[in-house]
């Protein structure tokens, strides 16, 4: 029993960033009708964002620490943050220890401006073009934006610890109730499963229950109709291709004390995501966010040590098998709409 929580707790974990991920290319796809190649980079900008943030609270200078001394009896030189100049030892240590979680309200303008200039600048352009053209233009702009970014920070992996508080590991056996097996998982995989709740929440919720969302809503399924109600459509859509923007990042943010980002993280996860829309249905956000997590928690049980044994490799594809199998039985996807990407 242990073993299988153990295998959904990591699933669930790593299907949480495919549902961000997902959620985010289906808005996209479903109010703008594009297919988005370069959705992967908005998720790698906004773990980057984390990395800058923290790179810019450590700034630090040179100073004389007189309670530290060398083996002659000098005091000895020290870096030591402005942060801590202004607020502190305690207030400016604790500022860059949470750096991670701060970096969400960093990261929210700079994505919500980064998904306005990539619509604005580019995208709208591609409106009425083939897919095809689609997929090449984006995916063009996501090898530029690695691109830069492997320019400013290197092509190594750079850590970004999570706050030492959220940082352990607890022990779901004692909180569930088993007096005899022992679950510890990572606390801070917790933490991210619970911000991928809540973000997916809020979306649905502002969607659901605002009258902006009803619009777009009902933009999404006849854009026409919409437009001729006097209502500007486009620069609703365009709205929300900042808020898909924001959600790839806040999911590349909070994912970094799980992976060091690096510059080609976007692409290893924009592949996954976009067969995590397809298996949900192009068009459908319920479809997305369920085989985004189905298909994580599918993904960590083909990673034991039973399944890659008995069938090797069978972790690095078994996310295409699925997607193979849906297809056949199901062509529009889980719970892909009639029309969408249909002649």
């Amino acid at each position: 029993m242990d073993v299988i929580l153990l295998q959904i707790l990591n699933g669930l974990d790593k299907g949480s960033a495919y549902a961000l991920i997902a959620l985010g290319l289906t808005l996209i796809f479903g109010t703008l009708g594009v297919v988005n190649f370069a959705h992967g980079a908005l998720f790698m900008i906004g773990a980057f964002c984390a990395v800058t943030l923290q790179k810019f609270l450590s700034l630090s200078h040179t100073v004389i620490d007189e309670s530290q001394t060398d083996f002659l009896g000098n005091p000895l030189k020290v870096e030591k943050p402005y942060i801590m100049d202004w607020f502190g030892p305690d207030i400016g240590g604790g500022i860059i220890e949470w750096s991670v979680p701060l970096s969400i309200l960093f990261a929210i303008p700079v994505m919500v401006a980064v998904g306005f200039a990539m619509e604005r600048g580019l995208i709208k352009h591609f409106y009425n073009r083939p897919h095809a053209d689609q997929i090449l233009v984006t995916f063009g702009l996501a090898i530029v934006l690695q691109e830069i970014i492997k320019y400013f920070f290197g092509a190594n992996p750079i850590p970004t610890p999570a706050p030492t508080a959220l940082s352990g590991s607890i022990d779901l056996g004692v909180m569930i109730g088993f007096e005899v097996n022992e679950i510890v998982y990572p606390l801070w995989r917790m933490v991210y499963f619970a911000f991928a709740a809540v973000i997916i929440g809020a979306v649905f919720a502002f969607l659901q229950f605002t009258t902006f969302g009803m619009v777009v809503r009902a933009g999404m399924a006849d854009r026409e109709t919409v437009g001729l109600l006097g209502i500007n459509i486009d620069r609703r859509f365009t709205i929300m291709f900042g808020i898909a923007a924001a959600v790839a990042g806040l999911a590349g943010v909070m994912y970094t004390p799980i992976n060091p980002p690096n510059y080609h993280m976007g692409m290893d996860f924009l592949v996954l995501s976009f067969v995590v829309v397809v298996v949900g249905g192009m068009g459908s956000l319920p479809g997305a966010v369920l085989a985004g997590f189905l298909l994580g928690i599918l993904e960590s049980f083909a990673s034991t040590t039973w399944a890659t044994t008995t069938i090797p490799g069978i972790n690095q594809v078994i996310i295409y098998l699925v997607a193979i199998v849906v297809l056949l039985t199901r062509p529009r996807g889980l719970m892909g709409r009639k029309g969408v990407m249909e002649e």
